[in-house]
C-alpha cells in the first residue's frame, strides 16, 4: 500500500524525534556536522543515504544489518550485491536499494572522474593501474580489456575483448589485433582482473601474453605492458620483467 503525505511527513517527524534522543556521539548527521564526514564509520555513513530505519529500528542499526549482509562485510560489498539481494533485508525496499546502488556507481564515477583520460600517461604501469584498478578490482568474473596507443603511448580507445575469462579461446592473439589494426594502434596494453582478488600471473596468462607478445613483433605492434587488476594490487608484466 503506498503512503500518503500525511503518513509521510510524520514518519518524518518520528525520525526526528528518534534522532534527538539520541546521544551526539550515536547521531549521524550532527556527528558529521560537528566532526566531518571522515568521522562517520561506514554503518554511520549508510545510515544516512538510508535515512530511515525500519519499525522499531534505527537508521544505524538498519545499516549495520545492510553491512552485515555486504560480500566482506565492507561498503565495497556494494558494487557486488544486486537490487534483489539488497531488497531481501528486512527493512531495505526498492528505494532504499537503488539508492544504495546509485552510491556505490556515484562513488566509482568519481573515482574515474579524479584521473581524466586524456592525461593518463600509458607508458607508466603505475599510472594505467591507478585509473583502472577502481573499475575492475570489483568485477565478479574476468574481464580483458584492449588499449589502443598512437606512436607517442597516448591512449586513442578503449576496447572490452571479452567478459568470462583470460584465456586463448575468449582472447585469442587474433581477436586483439584485429582490434589493434582496425584502429590502427602503433602499440597496444592488455588488461585483466582476477576475481580472487590476488593480482599474480597464472601460468595461462604468462603463455597467452608471450603468444600476443610474439604475434605483436611479427606485425609490428608492440605489446606495451600486460596489467592484472587485483584488490588494489596489481601485477605489471612490464615492471616484473616479463616484457
Amino acid at each position: 500500500m503506498k503512503k500518503n503525505k500525511r503518513d509521510h511527513k510524520e514518519e518524518q517527524a518520528r525520525e526526528v524525534v528518534r534522532m534527538k534522543e539520541l546521544p551526539l556521539s550515536e547521531r549521524p548527521y550532527e556527528k558529521c556536522v560537528h566532526y566531518g564526514p571522515e568521522a562517520l564509520s561506514d554503518s554511520e555513513l549508510l545510515a544516512v543515504v538510508i535515512r530511515t530505519g525500519s519499525q522499531g529500528e534505527k537508521a544505524v542499526d538498519l545499516a549495520e544489518r545492510v553491512l552485515c549482509h555486504l560480500p566482506e562485510r565492507h561498503l565495497g560489498g556494494l558494487f557486488h550485491i544486486s537490487l534483489e539481494q539488497l531488497q531481501e533485508i528486512h527493512g531495505i525496499g526498492m528505494v532504499k536499494a537503488v539508492q544504495l546502488k546509485c552510491m556505490a556507481e556515484f562513488t566509482r564515477r568519481m573515482i574515474r572522474s579524479s584521473m581524466p583520460l586524456e592525461k593518463l600517461q600509458c607508458s607508466e604501469p603505475e599510472q594505467v593501474a591507478a585509473y583502472y584498478i577502481q573499475q575492475m578490482r570489483f568485477l565478479e568474473t574476468e574481464q580483458v580489456r584492449l588499449l589502443i596507443l598512437d606512436g607517442k603511448n597516448a591512449l586513442r580507445k578503449e576496447i572490452v575483448i571479452s567478459n568470462g575469462s583470460f584465456n586463448s579461446s575468449v582472447a585469442a592473439p587474433r581477436e586483439i589485433f584485429y582490434n589493434a589494426l582496425k584502429h590502427k594502434a602503433v602499440n597496444i596494453i592488455l588488461l585483466h582482473n582476477h576475481p580472487s582478488g590476488d593480482p599474480g600471473p597464472s601460468r595461462e596468462d604468462m603463455l597467452l601474453t608471450k603468444r600476443i607478445r610474439d604475434v605483436g613483433h611479427m606485425i609490428g605492434i608492440e605489446l606495451l605492458d600486460h596489467i592484472v587488476i587485483g584488490d588494489n594490487r596489481y601485477t605489471s608484466f612490464r615492471e616484473s620483467g616479463y616484457l
